[in-house]
C-alpha cells in the first residue's frame, strides 16, 4: 500500500502556515505578563524587616510637576488625608473631590524620604482604622479601594515580600515598599490602575497598611509603602489619628461593597491638582 505524492505547493504552504502559526505562538506569550509567582510555599510565613538586600524596583520620574489625579484618604476626623507624594508633588492647588465638579482645598506637606504627602482641609471626614503594627505575612491580602482612572474602583492583591523602590527625577530617593500580586479588581475596570496611587491599602480587618504608590501592569503587581514609612510620614500630620477607629472586616466576596461605602461615606476620596 502506498499514498498518493502530495503537490509541492501543498507540501511548501503547511510549512510557512507552521512557521507563521509558531512566530504569533511566541509573540503573544512574549506579549502577555507572567502569571503571578505562587506563594504558597511560603505563604503565612512572616514578612522580615527591610534589608538593603531586598530586589529593587527603578522609577524614572520626570522633572517637570505632572497635572493629575490620585486618591487620598482620611487619617483623622479633622481633615487630615494622606495620599501619594507623586500624586501633588509640586503641586500649587490641589482638593478634596467632595461631589461632581466640587471640592474643597488641601494644603499639602511632602514627606521627603517618602512617596507619601500628607494632605489638610478645614473639616473633614471619618478616619480609617490604623493597623501599622500588626505583624505581616507572606500571603496576606490587601483591598485598595480609590478612584482608578479617575472612576471608582478597587483592586485585591496578595502579599509576596519587600523590595526597595529606587526613584531616579524628581524626588529621587530609594524607599522600603511592599510588593503585592494583583488578584482581582473591579470587573469593568481594563488595563492601568493610574488614579489608585495613594489609596490605602487595608487588611481584612479594614485597617490601614500602606499607601498604594505604583503598579507594575505587565507583571500584575502592585506596591504599597512599608507600615513603617506610613508611620513616620504621620508624624508630619496634626490631630487626632485613626488609630481607635473602627473598619468594617473585608473579604475577596465583599471588598467591592465596603470600597463603595468608604467612598460615599469620603474616608476615601478623589484628589486632583488643579494647578501646578
Amino acid at each position: 500500500m502506498h499514498f498518493p505524492r502530495l503537490p509541492d505547493w501543498l507540501v511548501y504552504a503547511a510549512v510557512v502556515c507552521a512557521l507563521l502559526i509558531a512566530a504569533v505562538g511566541r509573540q503573544e506569550r512574549a506579549d502577555a505578563p507572567p502569571p503571578p509567582p505562587p506563594v504558597e510555599g511560603e505563604e503565612g510565613l512572616p514578612l522580615g524587616p527591610a534589608s538593603p538586600f531586598d530586589p529593587e524596583i527603578v522609577v524614572d520620574a520626570p522633572f517637570a510637576p505632572q497635572q493629575g489625579s490620585g486618591t487620598a484618604f482620611s487619617v483623622d476626623d479633622g481633615g487630615t488625608w494622606l495620599t501619594a507624594r507623586h500624586v501633588v508633588d509640586g503641586c500649587r492647588q490641589a482638593a478634596i473631590v467632595v461631589a461632581d465638579g466640587r471640592g474643597v482645598a488641601a494644603r499639602i506637606r511632602i514627606d521627603p524620604k517618602a512617596d507619601v504627602a500628607v494632605l489638610q482641609t478645614e473639616g473633614g471626614s471619618g478616619a480609617l482604622p490604623l493597623g501599622l503594627d500588626r505583624p505581616l505575612r507572606r500571603g496576606d491580602r490587601a483591598f485598595h479601594p480609590g478612584f482608578p482612572q479617575g472612576q471608582p474602583g478597587e483592586a485585591a492583591s496578595r502579599l509576596l515580600g519587600r523590595e526597595r523602590l529606587v526613584v531616579r527625577g524628581r524626588g529621587a530617593r530609594t524607599e522600603p515598599v511592599l510588593v503585592w500580586a494583583e488578584v482581582g479588581r473591579t470587573d469593568t475596570l481594563k488595563g492601568t490602575l493610574a488614579g489608585l496611587s495613594g489609596a490605602p491599602a487595608l487588611d481584612n480587618a479594614g485597617r490601614v497598611i500602606g499607601v498604594t504608590v505604583a503598579e507594575a501592569p505587565r507583571r500584575g503587581r502592585i506596591y504599597t509603602t512599608a507600615p513603617e514609612t506610613v508611620v513616620e510620614s504621620l508624624k508630619l500630620a496634626r490631630g487626632r489619628r485613626g488609630g481607635l477607629a473602627m473598619g468594617e472586616p473585608i473579604t475577596v466576596d465583599n471588598y467591592g461593597r465596603v470600597a463603595d461605602s468608604l467612598r460615599r461615606d469620603l474616608r476615601v476620596a478623589q484628589v486632583v491638582c488643579l494647578a501646578n
